[in-house]
């Protein structure tokens, strides 16, 4: 059974026409709800700063809230006006609460969310980062779509980032809903390929598993060769026609991400499709 609830973060119009684009087909092959998010910023004053801020100023942030929130939800209408899945428009106040804490919260009873990807030059400043806390806090699959992204409707052909943890395992049975029947799922190991790729007992056991569910499953090794992991799955992706690549997020400790950095890290500033994270 695929997704029958799926979140979309919509952060900005820019961003929203994007997001819509892959979030409706996803909604209607699946006869899912589909939930539009939007979040209104509150203006904060912190304690112990003695400022006055004048009624005009407070009437003219929230003015400005407000006309991107109707712009936010005109795109949304105007993608699903058409369609006979249900689908909804959420406007939620931030308050005391920060926007990516809200996309947190309405995550966490959602079957899939999808966001953008982060952009520094728009984003609002509570929103900074949102793909991050989204990611290891809620609990829930969430695909990140690069900005302006215009590629094929996701589940056809997909590629799986395999190692042996518990993320990468979460992320390949995360996937199963999303892929079509009959579909083209390629277990990709990056680094050194045993010489006996028949030793390779849990490579080959999840590829039977995808097998069972009707997938058509192949397993595949490359070495990194000093494109690292995020160049490998872009390459492997592009080489395969892929509309989704799928993984594990966050393996280690924020104190080692921060230290010596991560490969989520790496993907999420550089993946040129659709990725599909688990944690």
């Amino acid at each position: 059974m695929g997704p029958k609830t799926i979140l979309v973060c919509l952060t900005t119009p820019e961003h929203a026409e994007t997001l819509m684009k892959h979030a409706v087909p996803l909604a209607r092959k699946h006869d899912a709800h589909l939930v539009g998010l939007h979040t209104i910023e509150a203006m904060l004053v912190y304690p112990g700063i003695a400022m006055h801020i004048p009624g005009p100023a407070f009437a003219a942030f929230n003015q400005s809230q407000k006309e991107e929130a109707k712009k936010i939800k005109a795109v949304f209408n105007r993608y699903t006006k058409s369609e006979t899945f249900q689908s909804e428009y959420r406007l939620v106040r931030a308050e005391a609460m920060s926007a990516t804490e809200r996309m947190v919260e309405s995550a966490r009873a959602a079957d899939l969310v999808i966001m953008a990807h982060e952009d520094k030059d728009i984003d609002r400043y509570d929103q900074r980062h949102a793909q991050v806390q989204v990611i290891r806090n809620s609990g829930r699959p969430v695909i990140i779509i690069p900005l302006g992204y215009d590629g094929p409707e996701i589940g056809a052909n997909i590629v799986v980032g395999w190692s042996d943890t518990r993320e990468a395992a979460r992320a390949a049975h995360d996937m199963l809903p999303l892929a079509d029947a009959g579909a083209q799922v390629s277990i990709l190991q990056v680094g050194h390929a045993p010489k006996n790729p028949l030793e390779d007992s849990d490579g080959i056991d999840l590829v039977e598993t995808m097998s069972r569910h009707g997938l058509n499953a192949s397993l595949d090794y490359r070495e990194t060769l000093g494109d690292g992991v995020v160049g490998v799955l872009n390459k492997v992706a592009f080489e395969k026609g892929a509309d989704l690549i799928v993984t594990g997020a966050f393996g280690h400790s924020k104190a080692y991400d921060f230290v010596i950095g991560a490969t989520t890290y790496a993907l999420l500033k550089g993946a040129q499709l659709p990725v599909m994270y688990s944690k």
